[in-house]
This record gives C-alpha cells, sequence and structure tokens, in this order.
C-alpha cells in the first residue's frame, strides 16, 4: 500500500487582531442624516415661505387694508391759504402737475401767481377752477374762486386726502401706488443703481454678486453691499427676517427665482417700489418710493423733480446713512452718484445730470407733522381698542376721520410759531392744541407736541395735568346751578362778592388762598371777578355751591372723577387737553355734553360703518350755562384775554385762561359757536414754565383762531327761553342811569334782573 504522505502543517501566524475601519463610515452616515435633515428642513421652510407668498400674491397688492383719510378739502374765499400750501394740498390728493391742465386731478400755477385746477371729484368734477390769491402778509388769503370762463364760486370741495395706512401691530407709512403712475425718472433712477441689469436677469444675477465681492473686498463703501437683485430685495422685505445667515441667503435666491417664474418683471418692479424701505420719520417706517416723495419733499410722487428722485433711489442702499434729513451732504453726493448713473446706463444725458448735479438738496422738514401724526395715533387705539376686528380683517377698511386737514396746518404753525416765540423765556416748554365742533363733538384738529419726530407722546390725549384756574366756569355753574335750586334771586353774573384775602375753614385746618399778584379788587361783580380770574371770589362761590355739586358737574361734563376738595375750585386737580375740550363744550352747546369723535365713518368692503358714538346728552340747563357763555365773553374785553384783542382778533368769542401755581402750566381755553380750541403749555418735566396762560397759551390760541376761521362766517352765540337783558354799572351790578360810565349790557333769569337803580353816578 502506498504511503501517503501527509500535507505539510502550516504554521498558523499569531497575528493582533486588527480594529475594524468603521468611523468613515459612522461620519458618512451622519453626513447623509445631516443632509436629508437639512434639505427636508430647507423644503419644509420653502414650502412655507412659497405658501406665504403665494397668499400675498393672490390679494390685490396695491390694495392698503386699512387706510385713514381726512375731511375733504374745502377751500372759500377769504380763507387763510397762501398758494404754496395749496400747491401742498394738492400733492397729498395727488395731483399731477402739468401745464397742459388737460385731464381730472392736474394742476398748474400761472405766470400770474394764479392756480388753475382740474377738479377730480365733488360738484365741480372735471371742471377747471382758477384761485386767485391776495398778496397780503403775513398770511395770505384766496381772494376770488371762479370756474374758468363760468361763474364765481363761494367755495370748493375737492377729495378727502389720504393721511396714513395702517397695519396690524406694525408702524408703517405707504401709499400704494400703481407703476404706470411713478415717474420714469424714477424708476429709471432706481434700476440704475439698483439693479441695471433687472429685465436681464431671471432674479438672481451672478455678475451683480461678483461686483459687490470686488466692492466689498476693497472697502470702498463704509457698510458691505449685498449684491441682490431688485427681486431678491423684495423676497427679503416681505417674507424673510432680517438675519444675516448663509441659510437665509441662500432661500432668498432661491425664492427670488421662484418668484420670477410666478410674476411679471412688470409686476415685480411694481411691488418693489412700493415696498422698498427708506427710514424711519419719528416712529414709523416709511416703505414705498410714494411715501417717500412726501415725507422728503412734501409732493406727490408724480411731481417729483430729476433731482429728487435721483435722492430717493440713492437712499435705498443704507436709508440711516443717506438720510436726506440726518446726513444732507451724504444724501447730495449719494445723489450726484445716481445721476452719474443714469448717465452711464443710457437713462440720462450728460449734461442734463451735470446740471442736476448742481441743484441744492431741498427736504421739506415739517413734511410728517402735515399728516397729522398725533391725530392719527389717536385714531389707531381708538380701532385697537374698539374695533381691533379692523386691524386683523383682510378685507380693504376706509376710515374717514373728522380731521379738517386746513386747521390741523394752522394749528401746527400756530404751535411752532408760539412756541419759538417764548423759546428765550420758556426753554424745553412743549405744547397741546385740540380744536373741535362743539356742535358735532367732531375733532377738528390735534396737535399734542413741539415734534412727532422728537417725540411721539401724545399730549393732548395722556398729559394730565393741574388745569388751574381754566376750571374756574365750572365753579361759576355750580354755583348758578344751586342759587337756581334755592330759588336765590340775587344771585347773578351782576352779584358783587368781596374779593379781599379770606381763611376758609376746611377739615385740614385753614386755608388761605391768595390771588395771582396778589391784586384784591375788594367788592366786584361776578362777572368782573371770572373774567380777571380771581382766586378768592371763585372759592367763596364754590363753598356756596357745594364740593360735591362742583365734583359732580365736573363729571358729568366729561372729566375724570375728582375729591370734592376746596383746592379744586382753584383747578388743583389733574386732566388732559382732551378732557377740557370736551367739558368746555358743554359751555359752548348751553348745556350739552356732545361726546368727541375722531371717526365719521368706516367702510369695510361693501359695508359702511356709523362711526358715531354716544348720544348727546343735556347735562345743565340751557339759561345757566348762557349765563356762563356770557360772562366769559367779558374776558376778552376787560378781563385775561385782552392781549386777543390787542392782536386783532375780533370775533365774538368766549374763554378762559388758565395758570397753575409757580407758573408751571399755562392755558387758554375759548370758542366760538362753531370752533373750540384748547391751548396747553408746559414741561413735560413738570418744572415751572415762568408764564401764564395769557402769556404763553393765548398767543399761540389767538394765531390759530385767526387763521381757523378768517373768510368763514361765524354765528353769534344762541340765547335760549329765560333769558333778559339789562343795561347795568359794571362797578356795583345795579340797573345803570344815564351817568353811568361803561355800562354793559348784562344777562339774567328772567325775574331776577335787580330792582335798584345805581347810586353812585347821577
Amino acid at each position: 500500500m502506498p504511503r501517503t504522505t501527509p500535507a505539510p502543517h502550516r504554521r498558523r501566524r499569531s497575528v493582533r487582531a486588527r480594529p475594524r475601519r468603521t468611523w468613515p463610515r459612522t461620519i458618512c452616515a451622519l453626513g447623509l442624516m445631516a443632509l436629508v435633515v437639512a434639505a427636508g428642513s430647507f423644503a419644509y421652510v420653502y414650502a412655507r415661505l412659497s405658501r406665504e407668498m403665494d397668499a400675498r400674491l393672490a390679494a390685490d397688492r396695491l390694495q392698503p387694508r386699512l387706510q385713514v383719510f381726512a375731511q375733504p378739502v374745502r377751500l372759500w374765499e377769504g380763507q387763510a391759504m397762501s398758494r404754496t400750501e395749496l400747491v401742498a394740498s394738492l400733492n397729498v390728493l395727488g395731483y399731477a402737475e402739468r401745464a397742459g391742465r388737460d385731464a381730472p386731478g392736474a394742476f398748474a400755477v400761472d405766470p400770474d401767481g394764479t392756480l388753475t385746477l382740474v377738479a377730480r371729484g365733488g360738484p365741480h368734477a372735471s371742471r377747471h377752477v382758477r384761485v386767485d390769491f391776495t398778496r397780503a402778509t403775513p398770511q395770505p388769503r384766496i381772494r376770488r374762486l371762479e370756474v374758468v370762463d363760468g361763474e364765481r364760486l363761494t367755495g370748493l370741495e375737492l377729495d378727502a386726502p389720504l393721511l396714513t395706512s395702517l397695519e396690524a401691530e406694525s408702524r408703517e407709512k405707504r401709499r400704494a401706488t400703481p407703476l404706470e403712475h411713478l415717474p420714469p425718472t424714477l424708476v429709471d433712477a432706481v434700476l440704475a443703481i439698483e439693479d441695471r441689469r433687472f429685465f436681464e436677469h431671471a432674479g438672481v444675477d451672478p455678475v451683480l454678486m461678483v461686483g459687490a465681492l470686488v466692492t466689498n473686498l476693497r472697502g470702498e463703501r463704509p457698510y458691505l453691499v449685498g449684491g441682490s437683485t431688485l427681486t431678491q430685495q423684495l423676497v427679503k422685505n416681505t417674507v424673510l427676517s432680517p438675519e444675516k445667515t448663509v441659510q437665509r441667503k441662500l432661500m432668498e435666491q432661491v425664492l427670488a427665482v421662484s418668484l420670477e417664474q410666478r410674476l411679471t418683471k412688470r409686476d415685480i418692479l411694481e411691488l418693489y417700489l412700493n415696498e422698498v424701505y427708506l427710514g424711519h420719520r419719528g416712529s414709523f417706517a416709511v416703505h414705498g418710493v410714494a411715501e417717500g416723495a412726501r415725507l422728503f419733499f412734501g409732493r406727490d410722487v408724480a411731481n417729483l423733480s430729476l433731482a429728487e428722485a435721483a435722492t430717493i433711489a440713492g437712499v435705498i442702499q443704507a436709508p440711516q446713512t443717506y438720510s436726506p434729513f440726518r446726513h444732507p451732504e451724504r444724501a447730495r453726493v449719494r445723489r450726484n452718484v445716481v445721476l452719474a448713473t443714469m448717465t452711464e446706463a443710457g437713462y440720462l444725458p450728460a449734461d442734463l445730470a451735470a446740471r442736476t448735479a448742481d441743484e441744492p438738496l431741498e427736504v421739506v422738514r415739517y413734511a410728517l407733522e402735515d399728516e397729522a401724526p398725533y391725530f392719527v395715533d389717536f385714531v389707531g387705539q381708538i380701532l385697537a381698542n374698539r374695533h381691533p376686528e379692523l386691524l386683523r380683517t383682510a378685507d380693504p377698511v376706509e376710515v374717514h376721520t373728522t380731521l379738517d386737514l386746513h386747521l390741523q396746518r394752522q394749528a401746527q404753525r400756530a404751535v411752532r410759531a408760539g412756541l419759538e416765540r417764548i423759546d428765550d423765556r420758556a426753554r424745553a416748554a412743549q405744547a397741546a392744541l385740540v380744536a373741535t365742533n362743539p356742535r358735532t363733538g367732531e375733532l377738528l384738529a390735534l396737535v399734542g407736541g413741539r415734534s412727532y419726530r422728537t417725540s411721539q407722546f401724545n399730549r393732548a390725549t395722556h398729559a394730565r395735568r393741574q388745569p388751574g384756574s381754566v376750571f374756574k366756569p365750572f365753579v361759576y355753574l355750580a354755583g348758578l346751578e344751586r342759587a337756581f335750586l334755592e330759588r336765590w334771586t340775587d344771585f347773578t353774573p351782576a352779584s358783587i362778592v368781596d374779593d379781599a384775602p379770606t381763611a376758609f375753614a376746611t377739615d385740614n385746618g385753614v386755608w388761605r388762598p391768595d390771588n395771582y399778584g396778589d391784586r384784591y379788587d375788594g367788592p366786584i361783580t361776578l362777572r368782573r371777578a371770572l373774567a380777571r380770574s380771581r382766586n378768592v371770589p371763585a372759592v367763596k362761590v364754590a363753598e356756596m355751591a357745594g364740593y360735591d355739586r362742583l365734583a359732580g358737574l365736573w363729571r358729568r361734563a366729561g372729566g375724570s372723577p375728582i375729591d370734592p376738595y376746596p383746592s379744586i375750585a382753584l383747578g388743583a386737580f389733574e386732566t388732559t387737553p382732551m378732557e377740557m375740550a370736551s367739558a368746555f363744550g358743554v359751555l359752548a352747546t348751553n348745556g350739552i355734553r356732545q361726546p368727541l369723535r375722531a371717526i365719521a365713518s368706516m367702510r369695510v368692503g361693501d359695508g359702511t360703518l356709523d362711526g358715531a358714538g354716544s348720544a348727546p346728552e343735556r347735562i345743565a340747563r340751557a339759561d345757566l350755562t348762557f349765563l356762563v357763555t356770557n360772562m366769559l365773553r367779558s374776558v376778552f374785553r376787560d378781563g385775561t384775554g385782552t392781549a386777543a384783542r390787542e392782536s386783532g382778533f375780533w370775533l365774538d368769542a368766549a374763554g378762559k385762561s388758565g395758570t397753575t401755581n409757580e407758573l408751571r402750566d399755562a392755558w387758554f381755553v375759548g370758542f366760538t359757536p362753531e370752533l373750540l380750541t384748547v391751548v396747553w403749555v408746559g414741561r413735560d418735566d413738570n418744572q415751572p414754565l415762568g408764564l401764564s396762560g395769557s402769556q404763553a397759551a393765548l398767543p399761540i390760541w389767538t394765531a390759530f383762531m385767526d387763521g381757523a376761521l378768517a373768510g368763514r362766517r361765524t354765528g353769534t352765540f344762541e340765547i335760549p327761553p329765560g333769558i333778559e337783558f339789562a343795561r347795568v354799572d359794571p362797578e356795583n351790578g345795579h340797573l345803570a342811569r344815564p351817568g353811568c360810565p361803561g355800562v354793559i349790557t348784562e344777562a339774567f333769569l328772567a325775574g331776577t334782573v335787580p330792582g335798584l337803580y345805581c347810586r353812585s353816578h347821577r
């Protein structure tokens, strides 16, 4: 048997087990998972933002959700208005300045200084109306209104001006304007400086991105240049957060390309020009070139000059850096860069660009105030408190307010001039003005401070300050009410009270009020005591009337609750100018409390809501209230308001000044049958102003009333039944004899005319 040879034995090498290389696979797996998560997150965010963008595009893109309008603009012969002011009003209404005046909504200033407009609405729509002005100074007036080749007009009503557009939980000002209504020079300027290749790219422009990168690397600008197209900027401004991250930038580019598939270039450009951010004015963010035209230059966007259009285009890249208000020289240099860029892009001849570059940069400092920002804030608060659903609805909302834009401008001018007049004596002074129609309760004008840009605190509605002597008319009304109820026939405006230092017993001891300047008249009629604002007689009348009665009367008149202490007779409590306007309205309407209202009506979709608030309510007898109003007319004849007459104010009016302790607050409240105005002047830190109501508040009141009532027919105070008149001697209140000097015609309740004749004069 053959011998088998065994297989050679292989010696197994003993080797150490090598670890398996699994970490590359782990990293790859984790990376893949992260990529999937990132892609999923990106897809989710993209889908969400796309839906949001689609929702915005589905709505009427140029229909603001909530617009706030003033009363229709009205013109009349004799009105205190210059040609410049009328041009400003027409710009607010969106009238285009054209030499041809060939269509409704156009106007032109003729070589002789007259202004011709083609009315767009109202009873004279489509008619050519010529407006001629006086050359009078300091306040020009409308001399003549006439239809060209037609009849003479006593008045002309135009459209209701748009004050602002509101958005829920935002403070933005914008004026939606179709692309065809924007001047071509403005569109060209924006395209030239922001996105010259706009009509060539598909939403993202690599050429622009490379140019921005080079600029940033060179450090040629004090800020980083983004390299975004108009489409990218629109996406960023409407649906993306402001954070600067790679993810957000990538999403911006993707959505920009997507948007280019959804809209035409024209639609994108129109949206961009209505959304672009142009900085802040006060607490408002300014969006859109049309709103920028209003706030920078006080013009409708259609009337912008080439220089103004280039300025707005230049602001877009860095609104704070190139603000024409904060940095006018930077804005001017930037404007000229825009002009040069327009020439390079073929939009503008070089010679025209050079001439325009030589023009000075002129902005309108008070354009924001001209849009009644304090009043708009007040309306916004009303809507938020009473109609919050209107701020959230998707339906278009029109809020038509009671504001009279002409009176508002008169108020702002009067406040500004009045504060400048006292700046050397009362630094840091602030002011508030409230003007109403006492018969309807309409709030016609409201100024809440010196400058809305520097302080948005509304002193007209929120500043609670002591009224001082301006409260005294209610003291005398309460006294007359007590006398009527007690059937006292010897308490009349001609009754005598002793104006002398007096001690009054109170729960806290003895109180000795003194008169302003320590002046005392001795025996004095109630009429003169009120006109001269004597303190001691007022406290005596309040004591007779009863402090509970006085506090109750103030509450019924619309004031906040006050404690019935003796010091309330001198206005030692706190109130606001708005409350004071409401209360004095009772005096102007012979005892009827007419709740103040700022909203006339609201239109939501196709429906209309009435803006009227509570119903009027009689809170005092007409005859007693008339006696107080008639007494207040003496304030202008021989009381604390005589300076108004010296300034040329001769209309029949009633009023009262007020000055608080240590000259901290200055007030004047006065009214005609059609117009009631409250003026307060003081300091925000409650330090002494150093001026009385007649010195600080009365000049503002007088200037406003002069301008507001110029050319208007003013009525007379209605005399209610039960009033008799008699000629009396103002020194002693007795019936006058032929020899009595300075005789006045006094008003009395029927049956209370004094029976004694004057014995001092024969």
